[in-house]
C-alpha cells in the first residue's frame, strides 16, 4: 500500500498456531482489531499497483483467500492513515521446536487514539489468533529491537545500546518462549506459566502496567509512554525486563 504519511508507526506482530482448513481466526483478527478501534473498518484489499480496492463481502471473500497457511492484507482503505493486518506461515524449519505458525501482522498509525486503545488493539489480534504471544512496538523501536537477534553464522554483530543477544527463532525449543519483548507485550497463559509469571515478589512494578485477557493470558506493558530507547529510563525498563525473563530470546532454559 503506497501510502504518503510522515506519521509514527505501531507494529503489531503475534505468533500463533498454524492455521487449518475452514479457521475463523484471521475474521476474528480482524473483527478485533475494529472493535479495539471505534470506527475502523477493514473492508479493502490492496490491488497489483498498491492502491486500496474495496471488498463487497469481506468475509465471505477472506474464507476463500486463505492459501499457504496465512491470509492476505487487509486494510482500511485510507492512504493518508492507513491501517493493515495480514497473516503468513512460519515453516517448522524457521520456527522454535520445529512446529510450523502463523505470523500476524499489523501495522497502525501511532497517534493518541492509537495510543489509548493499543492495549485493546493487541490484545484483540492476540486473542484473535489464539496465539502463544506477540507485541506491539513503535516501528522504529521494533528496528532496533530486531538488531538483537544475532548469530555468529548468519547474523554476526553486536546488538544495539547494549541490549542482550537474542537466538534466531529456530534456535528457541518452544513456540511459547517469546522471541523478544516490546513495548506491549502479549503473553498467553502458557506463555505466562514458562516465563514464570507473575511472581508478586519479583513482578509488582510490572503488575502495576498489566491486565489479564479472557483467556487468562496477560498484556504486559513495559513503559507508560510508547518504547523509546533514546530515552534512558525506557532504556532501562526494557533491559530490566530482559533481566527478568532470561528465557526470552533462547537466552536459558527456565
Amino acid at each position: 500500500m503506497q501510502a504518503v504519511t510522515t506519521r509514527r508507526r505501531l507494529s503489531i506482530a503475534v505468533y500463533a498456531p498454524v492455521l487449518t482448513r475452514s479457521d475463523g481466526r484471521p475474521l476474528a483478527v480482524i473483527q478485533g482489531m475494529e472493535r479495539a478501534l471505534p470506527g475502523l473498518r477493514l473492508e479493502w484489499k490492496v490491488s497489483e499497483d498498491g492502491h486500496p480496492m474495496a471488498l463487497q463481502a469481506r468475509d465471505a471473500w477472506l474464507a476463500e483467500v486463505m492459501r499457504d497457511g496465512g491470509f492476505p492484507l487487509v486494510c482500511n482503505g485510507d492512504e493518508s492513515h492507513p491501517v493493515t493486518v495480514h497473516g503468513l506461515q512460519t515453516p517448522g524449519s524457521q520456527a522454535p521446536g520445529g512446529q510450523p505458525m502463523l505470523d500476524v501482522h499489523a501495522k497502525l498509525p501511532l497517534d493518541e487514539d492509537l495510543i489509548a486503545a493499543a492495549v485493546g488493539v493487541l490484545e484483540g489480534v492476540a486473542e484473535g489468533a489464539r496465539a502463544y504471544w506477540g507485541h506491539a512496538t513503535p516501528t522504529k523501536t521494533a528496528v532496533r529491537i530486531a538488531g538483537q537477534t544475532v548469530d555468529p553464522v548468519h547474523k554476526p554483530g553486536i546488538p544495539p545500546q547494549e541490549l542482550p543477544a537474542l537466538k534466531f527463532p529456530e534456535k528457541i525449543r518452544s513456540p511459547e518462549i517469546p522471541y523478544c519483548l516490546g513495548w506491549l507485550n502479549y503473553w498467553s497463559a502458557a506463555t505466562a506459566q514458562t516465563l514464570g509469571f507473575p511472581e508478586a515478589s519479583r513482578d509488582a512494578e510490572l503488575l502495576t502496567r498489566a491486565r489479564r485477557t479472557l483467556s487468562g493470558g496477560w498484556i504486559v506493558q513495559l513503559t507508560a509512554a510508547p518504547l523509546d530507547l533514546d530515552d534512558p529510563a525506557h532504556l532501562d525498563a526494557l533491559l530490566r525486563a530482559y533481566a527478568r525473563f532470561p528465557e526470552i530470546g533462547g537466552r536459558s532454559a527456565p
